[in-house]
């Protein structure tokens, strides 16, 4: 396994710009790259595989210079988003092909194959032409093509886009699983956060042609570094702040919300020079029932608006009495054992430790 290297890659397609993307990918690593359709996503992949030149900067495979090399020649595997199987070969000829085409002996090209069906589990449809198989068993045949060459890095293009959610959610384990097993390095793109969650080492987020974050999930998940991070990865309480947090001296700080509001934070890290948004998870936010006995130290009085359903989780929504609003996410049982209803008055707890802390300068949107 190598590692993958990009520096200061730019590329002007029409009207939309790649912008000086610099990463490096680690030997082994699943390195998922997340943002919305249009963020340059596909672009930059393609940058990698070789099906487009950039403009200036370079890629690195290991210690060697890649950026003029053909696709051939960096025999990187690629997987797009609409598998290009071709549609009247048999399965078992599809992940062949790579192999025929550099004149491996047919004995090998049959035992690579059979290996790489027994590791993908489609040894009953290796006589099947792709026009009979499902999406999720198109995926597999496209993964085993990829992998029969046995490329240092494998590239895949919205892999999971066109498959059922509970077939994605088995897949994106068996992705991982294939990825360890096979020894490679993967880069997968994706639109979907939840989807990058399950199989990610770190995660690049994406917009406008820009690489905004690289970071771990938990801090991706925990610690977006801008307005469009936060939103994209859906931490719904993105509160501005009016003015200066204020130090306290059990070393929590006084956040003023642009409301009137007021919360703690207990950051981790050193704060911002200038702060100007407060980020807090939806999962972090805790809602209790008033009890009629006042409000408790650390709690915020509010008002339910808003009850909605989200699988085996319900959406509250509430407002403060300074007009606040919060979301939060409990489990369904929880909730429907509290007999939440909308109009309750009821009580918010936002633990300070939850509370992230955007600087003014990084709140572009971007």
């Amino acid at each position: 396994m190598v590692d993958l290297r990009i520096e200061g890659v730019f590329i002007r397609l029409g009207e939309f710009d790649l912008r000086d993307i610099s990463l490096t990918i680690e030997a082994g690593e699943y390195f998922c790259i997340l943002g919305p359709t249009g963020a340059g996503k596909s672009v930059l992949i393609e940058c990698i595989a070789g099906l487009l030149r950039p403009d200036r900067g370079r890629i690195f495979l290991g210690d060697q210079d890649v950026t003029p090399l053909t696709p051939e020649q960096r025999n990187i595997g690629y997987v797009p988003q609409d598998y290009a199987l071709f549609p009247h070969m048999s399965v078992r000829r599809n992940i062949g092909f790579g192999l025929r085409v550099r004149r491996l002996p047919q004995k090998e090209i049959d035992k690579r194959v059979g290996q790489l069906a027994e590791l993908l589990h489609i040894e009953p449809i290796l006589e099947r032409e792709p026009l009979h198989l499902s999406g999720g068993e198109k995926q597999r045949v496209a993964l085993a093509r990829a992998l029969a060459v046995q490329p240092p890095v494998l590239l895949l293009d919205e892999p999971l886009a066109a498959v059922d959610e509970q077939t994605r959610d088995r897949l994106c384990a068996d992705l991982r699983d294939i990825q360890r097993r096979a020894g490679v390095t993967v880069i997968h793109i994706s639109h979907n956060f939840e989807e990058t969650l399950a199989v990610a080492d770190r995660i690049g987020v994406m917009n406008a042609g820009r690489m905004v974050q690289v970071g771990t999930r938990r801090q991706i998940f925990s610690a977006p570094a801008t307005r469009f991070v936060a939103q994209f990865t859906r931490s719904e309480n993105i509160l501005p702040l009016a003015g200066s947090p204020r130090l306290l001296p059990d070393g929590r700080v006084r956040l003023p919300l642009d409301t009137g509001d007021e919360i703690l934070a207990a950051p981790s890290e050193p704060l911002p020079n200038t702060p100007a948004l407060a980020v807090v998870r939806p999962e972090a936010v805790r809602i209790t029932p008033q009890n009629g006995e006042g409000t408790p130290k650390g709690l915020i009085p509010a008002t339910l608006t808003r009850i909605t359903e989200r699988g085996h989780l319900l959406r509250l929504e509430a407002r403060t009495d300074a007009g606040t609003s919060f979301v939060s996410l409990e489990l369904r049982r929880d909730a429907l054992l509290a007999g939440f209803q909308v109009g309750d008055r009821v009580h918010l707890h936002v633990p300070p430790e939850d509370v992230h802390l955007i600087p003014s300068e990084k709140d572009t949107g971007g």
